[in-house]
């Protein structure tokens, strides 16, 4: 399964794709992209979109798992971010793509084993687990760690659902 993890964000989006064969998590590709301030807002939004449409259409993800944000540092800034998260999930539904949605909470527990991990830890982590070669750029990281929670929660749902299938 290929999974594209992104991390939103209304000035930089982070993207980090991975492949899940059995229990290994290889990566595939990852990077950001960059929008201008100085351009308006819904240019910035169709930049985003635009992005991450051609990453879909290049890499075929069978999944994209989002990053589910609570925390902005003012009510303008999460209406952004809302905004952001919006183009990246309409990107991913637009063609037909299911859409997982993880807290930052639920990201730093399925790659570091806490909730309380700084963002060194999970950059760290990541770099470790899909073996890269350096650390990768922080909105790029942050979205790999996405995917990461994704394959190991999508793991969990199939374990536990098999445990609890009971066949009549």
């Amino acid at each position: 399964m290929v999974i594209l993890g992104i991390d939103p964000g209304s000035r930089i989006t982070g993207y980090g794709i991975i492949s899940k064969q059995g229990n290994r998590l290889i990566h595939i590709d990852n990077g950001a992209i960059f929008t201008q301030s100085a351009k308006d807002f819904p240019q910035r939004l169709d930049k985003i979109y635009r992005g991450l449409s051609d990453i879909i259409a290049e890499f075929r993800p069978q999944a994209i798992a989002v990053e589910n944000v609570f925390l902005a540092k003012n009510a303008q800034s999460a209406l952004k971010l809302g905004q952001a998260r919006g183009a990246a999930i309409v990107a991913a539904v637009s063609v037909g793509l299911p859409v997982f949605e993880y807290t930052a909470l639920q990201v730093k527990q399925a790659v570091v084993g806490t909730g309380r991990a700084e963002k060194t830890q999970v950059q760290q982590m990541i770099k470790a687990l899909l073996n890269l070669p350096e650390v990768a750029q922080e909105d790029a990281s942050d979205a790999l760690a996405v995917a990461v929670c994704h394959a190991h929660s999508a793991n969990l749902k199939a374990v536990l659902g098999s445990m609890f299938n009971v066949q009549r």
